[in-house]
């Protein structure tokens, strides 16, 4: 694949990923239904692949990969109902940017672990902070909704993070549609008894919120994620990593048009300033593994 065809993909694959933001934050179908629904058509996608190109992964996969596979798939529906439930109380541009904070967790379990991370690294974590601070200061300051729809957001790109390094240490040995079979459909199977407990309806929707669902599952969870994986070995993952940030002004102009939802200016400054720390860690980083870049914010 020549390397001008790989970063038209990466911008279609970016375009996809920002949909689940605006989309999922007009929607009126309930936050758990969403990501039920996304996660079964992700568990069939991956499953279908994994059938077709790795059957004897399946006879190869141990006890320890598969209980870490489902124990992801548990993390990541903490990770989809937080985020989306975030993004109902705060705008989307502030939501999007706080769930962009992955990597920042990431370096902060690499520091829990003692693993050597470089100067710049943690300046870059510094400055990133520095604009977190001032994006939950500025919804502080607008109302409690708001501030919740932050922390919300700051906990599900922990989450996320926690999913990442464990993928990671998975997909050591075992393939990614494996993997992500066994994440997404244990994430549904987690998600079904909580609609059940909850009330929350998984059928029966409207048909503007059947068709909003399925904009999400294909723009973020097969498209998007899809294209990222085949621009991989081209490109490389740092600079697809470092693109994939492009998902937060993707998300906050597609919000403006479908929403009309105009990005707060007072937050605007702060996600500059955390996106350029962002850009520092991922480039001081050493090149993460594709599985770092499997599950963008959404």
């Amino acid at each position: 694949m020549s390397t001008f065809r790989a970063w038209i993909l990466v911008a279609v694959a970016v375009l996809g990923v920002s949909t689940s933001g605006p989309v999922t934050a007009g929607t009126l179908a309930p936050v758990v239904a969403i990501a039920f629904w996304r996660n079964v058509a992700g568990a069939g996608v991956s499953g279908t692949w994994a059938l077709l190109r790795d059957r004897p992964g399946f006879g190869a996969l141990t006890a320890r990969r598969f209980w870490l596979s489902v124990f992801s798939g548990l993390v990541l529906a903490t990770h989809f109902t937080s985020w989306f439930a975030g993004l109902r109380l705060t705008s989307v541009a502030a939501a999007t940017a706080l769930c962009a904070t992955t990597p920042i967790y990431t370096v902060a379990f690499d520091l829990v672990r003692r693993v050597p991370v470089p100067r710049a690294v943690l300046i870059g974590v510094a400055v990133s902070m520095l604009g977190v601070v001032s994006i939950t200061g500025v919804d502080a300051g607008r109302s409690a909704q708001a501030l919740a729809g932050d922390l919300l957001s700051l906990y599900a790109a922990g989450a996320m993070g926690v999913y990442v390094l464990t993928g990671e240490r998975v997909m050591r040995t075992t393939s990614p549609a494996l993997y992500t079979l066994i994440a997404y459909a244990s994430c549904a199977l987690v998600l079904l008894p909580t609609a059940l407990l909850t009330g929350t309806p998984l059928t029966g929707l409207s048909t503007r919120s059947w068709i909003e669902i399925g904009v999400v599952t294909v723009g973020a969870q097969v498209l998007g994620h899809t294209l990222i994986n085949v621009t991989l070995p081209t490109l490389g993952a740092t600079p697809v990593s470092l693109a994939i940030l492009f998902e937060v002004p993707g998300a906050a102009l597609l919000a403006w048009a479908w929403l009309g939802e105009a990005p707060p200016l007072a937050v605007l400054p702060g996600a500059v300033l955390m996106l350029a720390g962002l850009v520092v860690v991922v480039r001081s980083r050493r090149a993460p593994a594709p599985a770092e870049v499997l599950e963008p914010a959404a």
